[in-house]
């Protein structure tokens, strides 16, 4: 009965996820998501107005303790997220995160405008799947173009081809991303994933774009209605996985995790890495005759 009346009192507890994130029909065997809204427990929409005062400043405390009790509510991810991730600092005001959204937004708009400067495809709801430039910047013509990628005159600057040399890259990877879900049968959404990875490739030149970060900008594109809100989430969460993704003439981010992992397990739990071990050893074997 407590449990019906919680959720009489608080209706967005009723709310399948599943229709918030629909999977194609043609998808059956996509796996269902396993979170369940809890009465009490999960940070529901009218619980988060709650946490905030007069002035719009956060109780952290408050949100932290209800997403680890619960998790998120589906329809307050994106505004959650902003805050988990760093992108507002719980102590401004209102009007104080406002203004800093206003100002994210235009800048989102140059850095857009620089690469769509670059090259015409960016912000046109299409996606670059095949190869437009060599390494050593010779245009590569496709087919199927209307000749209007290449906008920029004379050489092509070393920073300007490396970014050009990703872009089929994270065309292909955002063409493979989520496709079970009803929300990426739209070009126009697979369009805007693309664009925010191909400007976050021009904005982080050292990392540019790698396979896996399509998948980590996804449902942040989901969520966050707003573009230029979604590319500094993006943004806020790649400062926290960056060097995920770094590589160096001797090791790669996530390997090098992996061994700092295997060197920890060692020390505690010599049993479960020599298992693991011989694991690996076996899964290596079989490949090898597989492939």
């Amino acid at each position: 009965m407590m449990f019906l009346a919680c959720c009489y009192n608080d209706p967005d507890m009723l709310i399948d996820p599943e229709t918030i994130y629909p999977t194609r029909a043609d998808c059956t065997d996509a796996p269902k998501s396993r979170f369940k809204p809890m009465p009490r427990r999960t940070l529901s929409p009218r619980r988060w107005k709650l946490l905030f005062n007069e002035e719009g400043c956060l109780d952290a405390a408050g949100m932290i303790m209800r997403v680890q009790r619960g998790g998120v509510h589906p329809n307050i991810k994106g505004e959650v997220w902003e805050y988990l991730l760093g992108c507002y600092d719980p102590k401004s005001t209102t009007e104080q995160r406002n203004q800093l959204r206003q100002q994210r937004r235009l800048e989102y708009e140059k850095l857009k405008t620089k690469c769509r400067e670059m090259d015409t495809t960016v912000g046109s709801g299409r996606v670059i799947t095949m190869p437009v430039i060599t390494e050593d910047g010779q245009p590569i013509e496709d087919p199927n173009s209307t000749g209007e990628q290449q906008t920029n005159n004379g050489p092509l600057t070393k920073e300007v081809i490396q970014w050009k040399l990703l872009l089929h890259q994270i065309g292909l990877d955002v063409n493979r991303t989520d496709r079970t879900l009803v929300y990426y049968e739209s070009q126009e959404n697979l369009a805007r994933l693309w664009d925010i990875l191909t400007v976050y490739a021009w904005v982080d030149t050292d990392i540019g774009y790698c396979q896996g970060m399509s998948d980590l900008c996804s449902p942040i594109s989901i969520i966050l209605e707003h573009e230029a809100d979604a590319f500094w989430c993006f943004e806020r969460l790649m400062r926290r996985v960056r060097e995920n993704f770094k590589s160096t003439s001797t090791t790669i981010g996530v390997r090098s995790q992996l061994t700092t992992l295997s060197t920890i397990m060692k020390t505690v739990d010599p049993k479960l890495h020599e298992h693991l071990g011989r694991v690996f050893l076996e899964l290596n074997v079989l490949y090898f005759f597989l492939y």
